[in-house]
Parts: C-alpha cells; sequence; structure tokens
C-alpha cells in the first residue's frame, strides 16, 4: 500500500526531471568551472548521455539510483505498491542501460556512469575520474 494519497504521488512523480537533475546539475558545473566544455543531451550520440565530450568521445550519465536499479537484486522487493508496474519499468532501464553501453563501447566510445548519491557525496572522485579518462584518451590520440 502506498504512503502518499493518489495524488500526492502524481505530484511527486511530475517532479522528477529527465535532464537537468540537481546531481546532474551538480556535475556539469564542477566540470564548466574547470575549463571543460560539453554537450548536455545530445540526441545525436546513442541512448542521449547527459553529458558528452565529443572530441575525446566519452559519454557520461548520471544514473538515479532508484530508476537505474542500484542494488537491484536486493532492493527490487522494496516496491510496496505497484510491484509488477515498477519491476518491469526498472528491468527495462537496465537492460537499455546495458544496451546503450554496448552500443557506445562498439562506437569507440568512453562510457562513464555515475550514481547520483556517487556525485552527491563525492563530487572530487568523479571529476578525478572523468579527467584521468579524458587524459587517457589525450595520450592514446597522440600516439596514432
Amino acid at each position: 500500500m502506498d504512503k502518499l494519497s493518489k495524488e500526492q504521488r502524481r505530484k511527486n512523480m511530475q517532479a522528477v526531471k529527465s535532464k537537468d537533475s540537481k546531481i546532474e546539475t551538480l556535475l556539469s558545473k564542477a566540470l564548466w568551472a574547470k575549463g571543460y566544455r560539453y554537450r548536455k543531451n545530445d540526441k545525436k550520440v546513442f541512448g542521449k548521455p547527459d553529458l558528452t565530450f565529443k572530441k575525446w568521445k566519452i559519454a557520461i550519465f548520471v544514473d538515479g539510483e532508484f530508476w537505474h536499479g542500484k542494488d537491484w537484486e536486493t532492493r527490487k522487493n522494496d516496491h510496496k505498491s505497484n510491484q509488477e508496474f515498477w519491476l518491469k519499468k526498472i528491468e527495462r532501464n537496465i537492460l537499455r542501460d546495458k544496451e546503450v553501453n554496448e552500443r557506445l563501447l562498439k562506437e569507440k566510445w568512453k562510457v562513464l556512469r555515475f550514481w547520483g548519491k556517487e556525485i552527491e557525496k563525492n563530487l572530487q572522485y568523479c571529476l578525478t575520474k572523468i579527467e584521468e579518462t579524458i587524459n587517457e584518451t589525450k595520450r592514446e590520440n597522440n600516439n596514432r
């Protein structure tokens, strides 16, 4: 049984953003402040990554724990209402994430995925990982 009324639940779900979420903005502003320029939600790149560095073929995804099924095997029974819908929805999201990763890797993109809480709690780690990937890609390109 849902703890919220139908109207409250509807309002909560309407407030969920598909882009420019708080965590996505936190990461993108930090990258911008460091002088990195990127594209946001580029429709020309398969999977429409949250951030892309086309020059280096790096795609960055910011995944919400709920929507993308973090710790799914232990958490999937947490859904108390409309369980059939949520299991199907989130499992499809997990599968789609894998399909997007595989296709981008086939197209020689480097794919980075961060959980929302990972960005909130350890932004510096995420920035370092992105910078390491950029530097690694630059070195690879110079050796060609």
